[in-house]
């Protein structure tokens, strides 16, 4: 049987990689308690920087840079679809293919609300790259940690100094923002908007709620 992708997005300071925590604990949990083939396990993975080459990608994508050397909003695009096509291939898709349930932080939707809304890119070229990158490859369930953009950039500047993408302005997060309303709306069969304004410990049970339903109907769980 053929794994499952679950994909966490948000705009930043909206927890995901919190709550990819608490649901690799709770998975762990719940699959040790009853007897099945299927998933193999569980593989927790990033967009980008979840191989060798993709963190060193990161590496480029999110250190503030001045002059010549800073980041046009093309190259910006092209690094992240280079990111996502080695991962899919390297990490995404074999661990699909041995039935594994597969998390990851941040996948194409990103790209369409990050390079598509934020940087104000063609949205329609966008998805066109996504889909080179991913060989058509869509996530099975898209968990969207819906935050507003203030308490988001609350929390970003609560942790500290701020990568290249988090030090963009106001304007280019509340664009962000609204591109991942766009792509619930526009992909409503895979997306689940989940309150990520509530206490960590809500948040996760939403989430619990939402996968524990998903298993049940892929694997009978």
């Amino acid at each position: 049987m053929r794994g499952k992708l679950i994909v966490f997005e948000g705009i930043e300071g909206s927890g995901k990689t919190t709550q990819i925590q608490h649901l690799r604990q709770w998975l762990d949990r719940r699959l040790a308690t009853v007897a099945v083939d299927y998933p193999t396990g569980v593989i927790v993975t990033r967009q980008p920087g979840g191989t060798n080459i993709g963190q060193q990608i990161r590496q480029v994508l999110l250190q503030p840079l001045a002059g010549n050397d800073s980041l046009t909003s093309t190259s910006e695009l092209l690094l992240y679809a280079a990111d996502r096509a080695h991962h899919v291939e390297r990490i995404l898709l074999p661990a699909l293919e041995t039935g594994h349930l597969v998390i990851c932080d941040r996948y194409t939707d990103s790209t369409v609300a990050y390079q598509g809304y934020g940087r104000q890119l063609n949205v329609d070229l966008i998805e066109t790259l996504n889909t080179i990158a991913t060989g058509g490859l869509v996530s099975d369930l898209t968990l969207w940690l819906k935050l507003d953009v203030a308490q988001g950039l609350e929390r970003m500047a609560a942790r500290g100094q701020a990568d290249r993408i988090e030090q963009a302005g106001v304007e280019f997060h509340r664009r962000v923002h609204q591109g991942f309303v766009a792509q619930a709306q526009r992909h409503a069969e895979r997306f689940i908007t989940v309150d990520g304004s509530l206490s960590q410990l809500a948040v996760a049970e939403q989430v619990q709620a939402v996968v524990s339903s998903h298993l049940q109907q892929w694997y009978a769980l």
